[in-house]
C-alpha cells in the first residue's frame, strides 16, 4: 500500500511543471525547517530545489523578487527587521500585522506554529547565582556598573532593531566594545559552555539551553517581539500549487516550543544528521 501511495504520489507530481524553491537561513532549526519541507514535497509529488544557509535579509530578499518560493520565517523578523514596525504588539496582533503588510508584497503568511524562537540572553546556572543576574535589568545594571561580562552575540543582532541596539535603548545601557564579542550563532553555545564568554544570545527553542545547564535572563519589560514560526510561500507559487496550503499547514499545527528544542537537542548535542532527523519528524507524526 505505501508503495502504491508514494507511485500515485510522483503521478500527481507530473502535473506540477515548476520547481518549488524552498528557502532556509543558516542555523540549525532553519537546516531542519528546509530539509524536513524538502522531503515532505517530494514525498508529495513535487520537484524541490533547496537553497538553505542565508541570512536573514538576503533570504526576505530572494523570494520577494521571486528566487525563492516558499521557506519557514519567524512573526517578529517580519515585524520589526523587514516591516519597521516599532508599537507593541500581542503575537496574534504580530501575525495578522506581518500577513497583511506582506501581502503588498506578494507574500502569503499560512497558518502559525506554537513554536516561538524568540531571542534569549544566556548565562552559564553558576555565573547567574554568582552575580545574582536574573533579568535583563540586572545584566544591564551590572553592564552599568562596569563588571566585566563578556558577551557573545552574532553579528545580525549586534546591528539589528530588534537585537542589541533595541535591548540598549529599552534597558538603558551601552554594552562596552572590550564586552562584545560577534562570533557565528552556533559557536555562541560552545563558547558559553567553555567559558570564553559569561553570556551569549541564543534563540529559545534551541536544545543546547538545557543539554548545556543555561539560564535565560528574564526579559522582563517584554522587549522582543513574539517569533512565530510560519511557513511563508510567495503569492504566485500557491495559485500555481494550491495543495501546499493544506500540505504546509498541517505540519504547522505539529510544531511547538517543546518539540523543536528536542529537535534541535538531536541535531546539535547527539549529533544525528538533519536529513534522518527530518526524515523521522514526518514519519512519526504521519506527514508522509
Amino acid at each position: 500500500m505505501k508503495k502504491l501511495l508514494v507511485l500515485l504520489s510522483l503521478l500527481v507530481g507530473l502535473a506540477y511543471a515548476d520547481t518549488i524553491v524552498v528557502g532556509g537561513k543558516n542555523f540549525t532549526e532553519q537546516q531542519f525547517l528546509a530539509e524536513m519541507t524538502t522531503q515532505l514535497l517530494e514525498a508529495n509529488g513535487f520537484n524541490v530545489d533547496k537553497k538553505n544557509g542565508m541570512g536573514s535579509t538576503v533570504l526576505r530578499k530572494a523570494q520577494v523578487h521571486g528566487q525563492i518560493d516558499l521557506y519557514w520565517e519567524y512573526t517578529g523578523t517580519s515585524l520589526i527587521t523587514y516591516n519597521k514596525v516599532k508599537e507593541k504588539l500581542t503575537s496574534k496582533e504580530v501575525y495578522e500585522r506581518v500577513k497583511k503588510l506582506d501581502k503588498e508584497v506578494g507574500l502569503v503568511w499560512l497558518d502559525p506554529s506554537k513554536a516561538n524562537n524568540t531571542y534569549a540572553l544566556a548565562m552559564r546556572l553558576s555565573d547567574k547565582n554568582k552575580y545574582n543576574i536574573n533579568t535583563i535589568s540586572d545584566y544591564a545594571k551590572a553592564m552599568n556598573s562596569k563588571i566585566k561580562i563578556k558577551t557573545g552575540l552574532n553579528s545580525e543582532f549586534s546591528a539589528r532593531a530588534d537585537g542589541m541596539p533595541g535591548v540598549e535603548k529599552t534597558y538603558n545601557f551601552k554594552l562596552a566594545r572590550s564586552n562584545k564579542i560577534k562570533m557565528d550563532s552556533g559557536l555562541i553555545y560552545t563558547a558559553l559552555k567553555n567559558k570564553d564568554i559569561d553570556l551569549g544570545l541564543v534563540f529559545a527553542t534551541d536544545g543546547r539551553i538545557s543539554a548545556f545547564n543555561f539560564y535565560t535572563l528574564e526579559d522582563d519589560l517584554g522587549f522582543f517581539p513574539n517569533y512565530a514560526l510560519v511557513p511563508v510561500i510567495r503569492d504566485e507559487t500557491l495559485k500555481k500549487n494550491p495543495t501546499l496550503k493544506n500540505i504546509l499547514n498541517k505540519v504547522s499545527a505539529v510544531l511547538n516550543d517543546d518539540l523543536m528544542r528536542n529537535i534541535n537537542k538531536q541535531i546539535d548535542v547527539d549529533k544525528k544528521t538533519v536529513k534522518s532527523v527530518a526524515s523521522k519528524f514526518l514519519n512519526e507524526n504521519g506527514l508522509i
